[in-house]
Parts: C-alpha cells; structure tokens; sequence
C-alpha cells in the first residue's frame, strides 16, 4: 500500500554518497511496531537516499527495533510528510546535521599537536604512536602489522610489563570510519596505562601480569576520508576499489570468516554492509586477523570498541545459537556495565549480539570467538542516538573514563580465569 506514497516525488537513489556538506540533513527516529511499518521502512529506502545509524541496513529492520537514519535535505521535507501520512511514530533527533557537526568541536580552531579531550586526525595519531613508545620504551613498543588499501602502515601498540609470550588482551578501534569516538578511547587506554603504572594498583597489576595489544585505527583509510573537506563525515566503510563497480569500500566488520555474508550483510558494493569479495578480502581486516592467528596461544579477550547505542555485546551475532560460555559472558557483562555506570550513571544494555540488536554476519568479535579467543566483547560506546555519530568533544573524557573502568573490569577477569 506504501507504494502510492512514493510515486509523486520520490527521490532517484543514488549508488554513492556524494561528497557534501550536511546543512539541513535530518537524523529520524521510528520504532515500526507491525510489519506493515516495517514494508513503509523499506519503501523509504527504496526510494530516497537513506543512511542507516541504527542499525546499520534496512534489511536488519523489524518490529520494535529502534530505527535512526539520516536523509538529505532536498528530501528530509518530504520524508517527514510521509511520515506523518504514515501515523508511524516518529522523532527528529537531529534537525540540521551540519549545525552538530560544527558543534561538535570544543573550537573551530584546531591545533596541530594531539590531545585526548579532542578528535585527533590520522596525521596526529600517527606521530603520537611513535611518541608514546619512545616516551615509555619499557612499557610500549609499537610495530607495523600491515598496510592498508591506499599504502598506509597499520601500528599497534603493546603495551605491559614483562617478558615475551606474556598472556594479553588485543583491543581495536575505527573499524568504522565515522565512529569517531572509538579512535578516542584507544588513545585514552594508553595514556592512562603509561600514566597509571606504578601509582594505581589495578592497572600496575594488569600491566605486570598482562600485555594489551592495541590497535588505535584499523579503517585509517575511512578516517582519513572522514576528516577530508571534500569527502563524507559520514563515511562508514573502508576505501578500496571493487571490480565492476564505481562504488568504493568494503564494511570491515562483515568481512570476518564468521558466516560470513549471510545474514545481516550486503554482497551489494554500493551498501554499507557490503561484505566484500571475500572473508579477508581487505587488505586490513586480513592484517589483523594474521595477526591474531600468529599470537592465538597468548591472546586471552578481545576487545572490540565501537559507537554507538550504549551496549556490551558478546558472540553470537551471526547467528542466534548460544556460545558454549554464554552464562558466563553473560554474567560477566552484566557486572561489567554496572562497574561502568558507577562514574557517571551511563546506562548500557548486554547480551548475545544477534537477539540484542540484530543479526550480522561477518564480525571480528565473533570470528575472534571462533578462534578460540572465549573472551570476546564489542562495546557500543555514548550516546544512545542524540548525536549518535556526531558525539561533541566534551564528552570525550567522561565516555573514555567509564569505557576505561569496563576494560580493567573485563581485564581483571581474564587475569583471575587465565585459560
């Protein structure tokens, strides 16, 4: 019946978003109810551009799950129109996008040093990995595990007190380039465990027993992209080029040999869940999966950092069978968001991905489980939807403080049940 709706008007979907600024763009919010909301979902992103927050496609849209997208400006008015027709329930969380995206600086003036309470471009990141292993050269090391699609190095970071072969826990972050938060938090993991050694007991104990691995970008490429004038803020996926198709980038976090490509992702290149041509298909998620295959005997939790929604997720997401330690992943995220809340309040939600948000194949936490990794985590960082992917910069430190407390939480636990 939706159909009618659309054939006045309707907005031609282009196969790529086009590079632009974001004055007048709408952020929506619908809760379908029915699947009669669900097939006028679907209508909608058969025919405008639409740009799925939450979650991440239209085809993990169902009844009572939270739906937040964005649309463009020539058609946010008629969007909304058809809303209303709809009597479908709706919120508009962000009413010119680029008024946020302005916002979301502390200054317009940007420096070129690092600093943790701002959002540090590539560039900066970069230079401060050397930085803070030359500055701590007993603490960190960093080392190249691979280069990315356009020929940038991938650096990783270890962190601990000790020997070789030492037990660890590898942590990344910007899987997805938009998610500018999650970046932040590596940054601010590893300033806090150089700063923190040797004065504050749980992390001296972690680092004295334990190496982290950290991964401060995985999707530089993305990022990069992210922070180009000329290019997308919203950019989600990674830049490589796909045979026979104009359409740019694969999703990272569908392109793990997790069964992979079957549900929750796109085989289509012009998607944003497009799986790739293959497991491993890109240049950096094939890095950082060698990478763990070649430390597996050491490796003890994975870690996993995202935005946004406010949840701890553990495996499955590719499918709805339970893992064989769900009670205990289970009760292990539990305690570990109600350690997080104690700072600020911040409420998150846990469970099993699949029957928490919704299904997707192709995830490194749930190929890390496959690998034998039984601690595997993806945090969802702030907010639950008001900024979403646009996240200010002062909550920068109040995110990366209550996401600090759950890792040294989730890390305590590995050390008391090595295995």
């Amino acid at each position: 019946m939706w159909t009618l709706l659309f054939l006045v008007g309707a907005a031609a979907v282009s196969a790529q978003v086009s590079a632009h600024r974001f004055d007048g763009e709408k952020v929506f919010r619908v809760t379908p109810h029915n699947e009669e909301q669900v097939e006028f979902i679907n209508s909608l992103a058969s025919n405008f551009e639409v740009d799925f927050w939450h979650p991440d496609s239209v085809k993990q849209v169902k009844p009572e799950l939270r739906v937040d997208f964005r649309v463009e400006a020539e058609t946010s008015s008629e969007v909304e129109s058809l809303l209303e027709q709809s009597r479908l329930e709706y919120e508009v969380l962000i009413d010119n996008l680029q008024t946020v995206l302005d916002s979301q600086f502390h200054s317009n003036v940007r420096t070129s040093s690092h600093n943790y309470e701002k959002y540090n471009n590539w560039d900066m990141i970069e230079a401060w990995t050397a930085e803070i292993a030359q500055q701590n050269p007993g603490l960190v090391s960093r080392s190249q595990i691979g280069s990315t699609f356009e020929g940038r190095p991938m650096y990783i970071l270890k962190v601990g007190k000790g020997g070789s072969n030492r037990k660890a826990i590898f942590m990344d972050c910007g899987f997805h380039a938009r998610e500018w938060i999650s970046p932040a938090f590596c940054q601010w993991f590893m300033k806090e465990a150089v700063r923190t050694y040797g004065r504050e007991t749980i992390m001296t104990r972690l680092l004295d027993n334990l190496d982290f691995y950290v991964l401060p970008v995985l999707n530089i490429d993305g990022y990069v992209y992210t922070w180009t004038k000329v290019s997308n803020r919203m950019w989600r996926k990674t830049r490589s080029t796909n045979a026979g198709s104009s359409c740019i980038g694969t999703d990272p976090n569908r392109n793990f040999d997790a069964g992979w490509c079957t549900v929750g992702a796109s085989k289509k290149p012009c998607d944003d869940t497009y799986c790739g041509s293959a497991p491993e298909s890109e240049k950096e998620t094939k890095a950082l999966a060698d990478f763990i295959r070649s430390h597996i005997s050491t490796i003890r939790a994975y870690l996993t950092i995202h935005s946004y929604s406010q949840m701890l997720l553990y495996p499955y997401s590719y499918t709805y069978n339970q893992v064989k330690n769900n009670l205990e992943l289970n009760t292990l995220a539990k305690s570990t968001i109600k350690e997080l809340s104690t700072l600020h309040g911040t409420k998150y939600s846990y469970g099993a991905g699949a029957s928490t948000i919704y299904p997707a194949a192709g995830g490194s936490d749930d190929w890390a489980y496959d690998q034998g990794i039984k601690y595997s985590f993806t945090f969802e960082l702030r907010d639950t939807g008001r900024y979403g992917f646009a996240l200010p910069e002062s909550q920068i430190r109040p995110t990366c403080e209550e996401t600090l407390i759950a890792v040294k939480y989730i890390a305590e636990y590995v050390l008391e049940h090595l295995y």
